[in-house]
């Protein structure tokens, strides 16, 4: 029996010391996926609400500008008595006299480029088509003006002219070419051109009953005026339909003395 026990002994112990197999545990190469990030960037548009302040510009009334707005009044009195348009008028005035500042209109108020042709009043020699040629010479400005419409009225020249419709400014224009007033070939075009810039067509119209007067106002109740050669306090009284007295009490004038390129206020 004990030998029994000792074989069975031994060959308990020879399985205990055989080799073991253990558990191998296969490491799994496991590649760690490497994923891409990508970053957005999201670029926020700010929406900047810019608050637009309301700017009133101020129109700074040019040489001509100043130049309708001394006459228009003159070229419109001298429709309603001649039948020449207003507009036509003030285009001539306009161009012939450089909107004023020409020599002729500054030395000798002559604001429509009129010559001697029989003329015994004031004269004027100047440059024109031919050196040293006469012009007529006038006090004031507004006799300028009426001479116009004479000269235009009085020769049979012209009279074709006033076969037109009084708001005809183009038939007028071409017409004053036609009957030898000027002898640029574009003088119509040029007339017409300042017609239609500055809407002297409108004054017409108001002449003729068909628009409302128009009034340039600086002020409520004012309107300014740059004194120019030949102008009083009693013509621009005249002209603007007020009085001496309130165009003084206006600037503060002591005395009725006036200088050129000076600025006053006239009221309405």
């Amino acid at each position: 029996m004990k030998i029994k026990y000792i074989i069975l002994l031994l060959v308990l112990v020879t399985f205990n010391c055989g080799p073991k197999k253990g558990i191998v545990t296969k490491k799994k190469n496991s590649k760690s996926d490497s994923k891409e990030v990508v970053v957005k960037e999201t670029t926020t548009k700010t929406t900047e609400t810019v608050k637009k302040e309301e700017v009133t510009v101020l129109k700074v009334p040019t040489s001509t500008d100043q130049y309708i707005e001394q006459f228009a009044e003159i070229a419109k009195d001298e429709m309603r008595k001649s039948k020449i348009p207003a507009s036509i008028t003030l285009a001539q005035g306009i161009l012939e006299s450089a909107s004023g500042r020409g020599r002729l209109s500054v030395e000798a108020n002559n604001h429509f480029g009129i010559k001697c042709h029989g003329w015994t009043g004031g004269k004027i020699y100047h440059d024109d088509d031919s050196s040293q040629e006469c012009f007529r010479k006038y006090n004031r400005a507004e006799s300028s003006y009426e001479d116009h419409s004479e000269f235009l009225t009085g020769r049979s020249r012209y009279a074709n002219l006033f076969k037109l419709k009084p708001d005809d400014y183009k038939g007028w224009a071409k017409g004053l070419k036609a009957a030898g007033y000027a002898t640029d070939r574009k003088y119509p075009d040029k007339l017409i051109s300042l017609i239609e810039r500055y809407k002297l067509y409108e004054y017409d119209e108001e002449v003729l009953g068909n628009k409302a007067p128009i009034k340039v106002r600086v002020n409520s109740g004012v309107r300014r005026h740059i004194i120019v050669k030949g102008d009083t306090l009693y013509s621009l009284s005249k002209r603007f339909g007020t009085t001496v007295e309130a165009i003084k009490n206006l600037n503060n004038l002591e005395t009725n003395e006036l200088s050129i390129g000076q600025e006053i206020l006239i009221p309405n």
